[in-house]
């Protein structure tokens, strides 16, 4: 069964993640310059690597349908430069999820794949979707829904060891983002972890680095550029984090069950 995503970032490849250890075999669709924070646990690194890793699934950039078929036979995740998302009408997937995480939805529609899952803000169960899932920390995260939206975006970012806002780093110009840590390393409170022209990035708190663009990235005021964990845990780098496998969860729950509605429906 070919599943295929929209989106290659953090969270969307925790949900790859789950339905690849489930049996899928999964195409995911990404920008030509992908701005993944979180980029060691995010097959969009593929797109500038060429090959990647999640954990212990290995995902490659694939340049045309026959190669992305080629790649899931070969139990391999394939990602595609394909923002339009083109290779819908040409792979003819079982399932179709969006998870860009844009807070709205970008032009998926209902029937576009025999099961459609939404992914976050944006979506309607029945509507646009089949069925969408809660990306909202907190008690519904993950939740599907099959009638229905999941929580409005509000701007701020969940909760980690007692932080929100401090723990992301944002871009306060517009620019070239230059490097100056690597994810993974520990940081101080006030510590400059990269640059921007002249403009100094620092870290608000104390932890490791979670997340951290490319260098030579170009970005814009007020976006993010990087992501300060004060649990200190550095293993939590190099894994999928709670929200997304609970997000990819839900995503899994929402898949087969528009798979058994139509079989019961004889589709």
């Amino acid at each position: 069964m070919l599943v295929l995503i929209k989106g290659a970032g953090d969270l969307s490849s925790g949900i790859a993640c789950r339905l690849y250890r489930s049996g899928f075999q999964v195409v995911m669709t990404e920008t030509a310059r992908p701005t993944t924070v979180r980029c060691t646990v995010a097959f969009s690194r593929a797109v500038y690597r060429k090959e990647t890793q999640v954990e212990d699934i290995p995902g490659q950039l694939a340049v045309s349908t026959e190669e992305c078929r080629r790649l899931v036979e070969a139990g391999v995740v394939a990602v595609a430069v394909d923002p339009e998302c083109q290779l819908l009408s040409q792979l003819h997937p079982d399932a179709l999820v969006d998870a860009i995480i844009a807070k709205r939805n970008t032009g998926t529609r209902i029937d576009d794949a025999p099961v459609v899952i939404g992914v976050g803000p944006g979506f309607t169960a029945g509507v646009d979707c089949h069925a969408a899932v809660e990306t909202q920390r907190g008690h519904d995260l993950g939740r599907v829904l099959y009638k229905g939206s999941p929580t409005p975006d509000t701007g701020i970012p969940g909760e980690i060891g007692g932080y929100t806002t401090q723990r992301v780093l944002r871009a306060e110009v517009d620019g070239i983002f230059m490097a100056r840590a690597a994810i993974g390393d520990s940081v101080r409170a006030g510590q400059e972890v990269g640059r921007i022209g002249t403009l100094p990035v620092r870290a608000q708190i104390s932890g490791v680095l979670r997340g951290l663009l490319p260098d030579q990235t170009p970005v814009y005021t007020g976006m993010k550029v990087g992501d300060v964990d004060p649990r200190c845990r550095v293993e939590h780098c190099y894994t999928v984090s709670d929200k997304a496998n609970a997000v990819g969860g839900g995503v899994l729950e929402a898949i087969l069950n528009g798979m058994e509605k139509r079989r019961r429906n004889g589709l």
